[in-house]
């Protein structure tokens, strides 16, 4: 039934607030905020011929609830937060849950440990950063190896040496661990290693080149060549980060966009570094302006990540005070939302404006030969029916033990990610594949059937005609017979790029061409499926193993189990503890702690 545009804005309020569209179903296709939400509600029912998105849109709803807020800013942090919640189909949602990574220097530690971090922000230790990705964090820690080498081994290790390690002799730690350097001595290195990461290069520049001068002038050139290569390996350092400023720290924020492809991109600058960026590619389903996409997708990312004091954006957006007062709602402190900028500015936006339409462009290339091999297979399949959305199988287990099962999901864009599953397959005697593949099949659709998913146009089951049949079998069980499925098998020797393809109803099987696009696009699928497969093996796997170390220990309950294992991270770090680190973890007494060596010891 259409809806009574009368009906529904006739009582509406002029002042600010935000709306959720449903459909028949009661299912959410958009949440939008408004200033006067009377005006911008009456344009959705006169909405452009042009645009055909919120046309489409539009033709699909049956409800729209109201929720009024106080302020504009409040409006739109809800519009952001509601958005995250029921993720809408025509909204952009920022998919950036992974949090940013840090650099860590465990200045609680009597020999303070430099080492890769990614979680919480509230922690006594002191953390540098963040950064854009993993990649940038470790090529930093191998960088300030070698200008100042601080310790980045764990604890237990560091607890547990008797002599110096690798890193020691090619120089790139001074070996606290035993010894040859004083705390005296390595506290003044962490001084430096604070001082250089907080950007002050030229304060440690000149200490180098001073202490290179001294020790030479006492024939002590060992010490001088030593200080000499920091120089050099500082210089490199300076020569990696394209624009330096001082103190400054600041994101700078950008929207790229074309043929309907939108990146969000965020670039750090801290302590005047670059420290790299990050893209998120989007579709824009409504064809919005790119400032009004943009304030959206700020929004939605900093409600997830720390805020710097300063925001630089291109393009401005709609709302400059709005967007400046939502960001600093969401800081607790003033944020400045910067337009128009000069200098190192300028250098910092032009940077992440090359960074990001090179990213688009390689996007845009992307989707283009991942369309052109989703045409091919539905030609080799000899569909007339779309084939939009993919969803692959695999199993993986080690001799029918911890069986887990995979499903990825591709669809016009590619992998998407965010709806992947895995499966622990119950009730199946171990090491039948067959049963296994018609239990997860089954499974899945049956929770695409309640409303959980979008229900595949085509299955591939990593498989011969065994699996395929188990998997059609599934679907007739679950009236889905209008899913198609195929099967992909590795050739002779299980050799990858020899791939045969199972049809049903076909007596023999299809071998694809290795170069072909559609064999290319199904082992891409199959490999992913695998991939994620066997991740999730070995991760039940471990786990299984490390629970059977613990729990068999008399007096060692689940609490105990838990305590131990997160004060030493993991099992291995746990069997090589000495009575005085185990004493140290509340419960544990000091003939608990002779019983676990004693354990250890005797496995």
């Amino acid at each position: 039934m259409p809806l009574d545009k009368n009906k529904i804005v006739k009582g509406l309020s002029r002042g600010p607030g935000v709306y959720v569209m449903r459909n028949e179903h009661g299912s959410v296709l958009y949440v939008g905020k408004a200033r006067n939400l009377k005006a911008r509600l009456s344009s959705y029912f006169n909405a452009p011929e042009e645009n055909s998105r919120l046309r489409l849109m539009m033709s699909q709803v049956e409800g729209i609830e109201i929720q009024r807020t106080r302020t504009e800013t409040e409006a739109l942090l809800l519009e952001c937060n509601l958005i995250k919640d029921l993720r809408p189909k025509f909204n952009i949602l920022l998919r950036d849950d992974k949090s940013y990574p840090y650099l860590k220097l465990s200045t609680t530690e009597r020999f303070p440990r430099l080492s890769f971090y990614r979680g919480s922000t509230k922690v006594e230790d002191r953390l540098f950063g963040p950064y854009a990705n993993a990649g940038s964090v470790r090529i930093m820690l191998a960088q300030l190896q070698k200008i100042i080498p601080i310790r980045q081994c764990d604890n237990n290790t560091f607890r547990n040496r008797s002599r110096p390690c690798l890193q020691y002799q090619i120089g790139r730690c001074s070996a606290p661990c035993v010894g040859l350097i004083s705390e005296d001595e390595y506290r003044e290195d962490v001084r430096e290693l604070v001082l250089l990461l907080e950007g002050k290069e030229s304060e440690i520049n000149g200490t180098f080149a001073r202490k290179m001068d001294e020790a030479a002038a006492n024939l002590d050139y060992e010490s001088a060549a030593r200080y000499r290569d920091r120089i050099l390996a500082l210089r490199k350092l300076q020569e990696r980060q394209y624009v330096s400023s001082g103190q400054h720290n600041a994101d700078v924020v950008l929207l790229t966009e074309q043929d309907g492809a939108v990146v969000f991109s965020v670039m750090k600058i801290r302590g005047g570094h670059n420290l790299g960026s990050r893209h998120f590619s989007h579709k824009n389903p409504l064809d919005r302006q790119a400032g009004e996409v943009l304030q959206k997708l700020l929004v939605q990312h900093y409600q997830n990540h720390p805020v710097p004091a300063e925001v630089i954006v291109m393009p401005a957006a709609p709302e400059p005070g709005l967007l400046e007062a939502a960001l600093s709602d969401i800081a607790g402190k003033r944020v400045r939302v910067k337009f128009r900028v000069r200098g190192v500015r300028a250098q910092w936006l032009e940077m992440a404006n090359l960074n990001a339409t090179d990213h688009l462009k390689r996007k845009l290339a992307s989707d283009a030969n991942h369309l052109q091999r989703l045409e091919a297979l539905k030609k080799l399949l000899g569909r007339t029916e779309r084939l939009e959305r993919i969803e692959c199988f695999d199993t993986s287990h080690s001799a029918g033990e911890h069986p887990v099962a995979s499903c990825v999901v591709f669809d016009a864009s590619g992998p998407v990610s965010g709806e992947y599953r895995r499966f622990n397959i119950k009730d199946v005697t171990p090491g039948d594949d067959f049963a296994a593949m018609e239990q997860v099949v089954g499974r899945r659709i049956a929770r695409v059937n309640e409303g959980e998913g979008i229900r595949p146009d085509l299955m591939v089951i990593d498989g011969g005609p065994g699996q395929v049949k188990r998997a059609q079998n599934a679907l007739e069980e679950n009236l889905a017979t209008d899913v198609a499925v195929i099967g992909v098998a590795k050739g002779y020797g299980r050799r990858s790029g020899r791939e045969s393809l199972y049809l049903p109803g076909r007596k023999t099987p299809l071998l694809l061409d290795p170069s072909s696009p559609a064999h290319l696009l199904l082992r891409q699928i199959r490999d992913e499926a695998h991939r994620f497969a066997i991740t999730g093996h070995r991760k039940k796997r471990n786990a299984s193993r490390t629970r059977s170390k613990v729990e068999d220990i008399p007096g060692i309950g689940a609490k105990k189990r838990q305590a131990l294992l997160r004060h030493f991270g993991g099992i291995k770090p746990l069997q090589q503890a000495t009575i005085e680190d185990l004493v140290k973890v509340d419960g544990i007494s000091v003939n608990l702690a002779q019983r676990l060596r004693d354990h250890f010891r005797a496995g």
